[in-house]
């Protein structure tokens, strides 16, 4: 085990209840909404949900990294031809977010966040949770890809250390603007994590340590 290894592994087993097992000293960690050659499948200790597996049936009690759809929530939503159920997997899965912790992923600006009453960058909701707005093209995308990840049970001075990349991606996910020369990225390739940015993820659930634990909101003290 590396030491970085090891550090994730003494951050989340210290938080762990009794009975929640370590693979290779590492927690287990739920990914929801995968795709089907989803990378997460060649980290270890994930349990990933495809299509196939059905993120709909997990019932616990690891944390969660969620890529739930996000079509039927973004900016282009108008345009989108998403199932009849696609927009409750998004709400599914900020529940499975509070109350097993973990990180949820979405394209900046979703609609999903007053829907849910999700916390905007800087603020904090009953839950515990916060938004931290980053790019992907910091964890190697080839689009910028501008990008909100909900957070709960991991405070921001307890997350693993956030890359930075300056300058601008060699690729877009829809140019904006008639001026703009660079390439689009493909379907695929808007569809996929970045493999550096899956393996974050799956830290990030890690060391938020919840599972098995039910998030309650704060109760406000009586008068």
């Amino acid at each position: 085990m590396t030491h970085g290894q090891a550090e994730v592994a003494e951050a989340s087993h210290g938080s762990l209840p009794c009975g929640i097992a370590l693979s290779d000293g590492l927690a287990r960690v739920a990914v929801l909404f995968a795709r089907e050659d989803s990378v997460y499948k060649t980290l270890p200790a994930c349990e990933v949900y495809d299509l196939a597996r059905d993120a709909r049936t997990y019932d616990g009690p690891w944390p969660v990294v969620a890529h739930p759809p996000c079509r039927a929530w973004g900016r282009l939503r108008s345009f989108a031809n998403p199932r009849p159920d696609e927009r409750n997997l998004a709400r599914l899965a900020v529940a499975m977010v509070r109350e097993f912790g973990g990180v949820l992923e979405h394209p900046a600006g979703s609609t999903l966040w007053p829907a849910q009453q999700l916390p905007r960058p800087g603020e904090r909701d009953a839950f515990g949770g916060w938004t931290l707005a980053a790019p992907q093209q910091w964890w190697g995308h080839k689009a910028e890809k501008a990008t909100w990840f909900y957070v709960v049970g991991c405070k921001p001075a307890d997350m693993p250390a956030v890359p930075l990349v300056l300058g601008e991606a060699a690729y877009v996910v829809q140019s904006r603007k008639r001026e703009d020369y660079r390439p689009h990225i493909t379907k695929a390739e808007r569809e996929h994590t970045p493999p550096e940015l899956a393996a974050w993820l799956v830290e990030v659930a890690r060391r938020c340590g919840r599972a098995n634990v039910a998030i309650k909101p704060r109760r406000q003290a009586s008068a």
